[in-house]
């Protein structure tokens, strides 16, 4: 089983202004998103990639290119664009301004139910997860195939669908998603295979992630385990 690391955009104009961006185009890093996606690449440059995926949103694929700039010439290559990462067809909600959003009907529904909630002209949440996990799992499986069990990829998406896609991995109901929280160019950490998929991390944005590289951690049944091997202890 590989190692993906779920990597939201850095922050937009469009965050900044509390606008709903959804698939908006010309959507880019602000200042701050571009800084944030620079130190998402040096938490991440000592592990080498075996693969680099990203949402075709340019958000996207400019915080996935300041994480390739950051490994070793000979790795993974250049940034491959996977279409069931981009963020959520929020429909007529999009470009709207969140603060006008919540007084919608619809806005309790996602926030406390977001399995029944389908965006007028747009697509359903439940769809959204269904699209963005059999992505990430399947291109899990091709880095298996291609590089082996211990081999680490990226996949650089948007909050709903990495919150969508933890969900699956922590066999939370979606209407249960929200609880979660995934900053701009944060790194959440999943391995998938064996009985079921292990999260080792969620909504990291501090500290150095090589201690990945030191080998696969046990999957333990009981008790909570060693930890991975070769991490530093004092």
């Amino acid at each position: 089983m590989a190692t993906v690391l779920l990597v939201r955009h850095g922050r937009t104009t469009a965050n900044a202004s509390g606008l709903l961006a959804g698939r908006t185009p010309g959507v880019e890093l602000d200042e701050s998103g571009r800084t944030q996606a620079g130190d998402a690449g040096r938490r991440i440059a000592a592990l080498p990639l075996a693969d680099v995926v990203s949402s075709p949103l340019e958000r996207c694929r400019q915080t996935a290119t300041a994480i390739l700039a950051q490994q070793p010439a000979d790795g993974a290559g250049e940034v491959v664009v996977e279409d069931d990462l981009t963020e959520c067809d929020y429909g007529q909600w999009q470009g709207r301004a969140l603060a006008e959003l919540a007084k919608e009907p619809l806005w309790e529904v996602v926030q406390n139910q977001p399995s029944a909630a389908a965006f007028p002209g747009g697509e359903s949440m439940a769809r959204m997860q269904a699209r963005g996990v059999a992505a990430v799992r399947s291109h899990d499986a091709r880095v298996v195939s291609a590089a082996g069990p211990q081999a680490v990829w990226v996949a650089v998406s948007h909050g709903d669908v990495i919150k969508a896609v933890l969900a699956d991995a922590l066999g939370m109901h979606l209407d249960v998603f929200q609880r979660l929280d995934v900053a701009p160019a944060s790194i959440s950490i999943v391995r998938y295979g064996g009985p079921r998929p292990h999260v080792l991390g969620v909504n990291t944005l501090a500290g150095d992630l090589s201690w990945l590289g030191a080998g696969a951690p046990e999957a333990p049944q009981v008790g909570g385990g060693a930890g991975p091997a070769g991490r530093a202890t004092t």
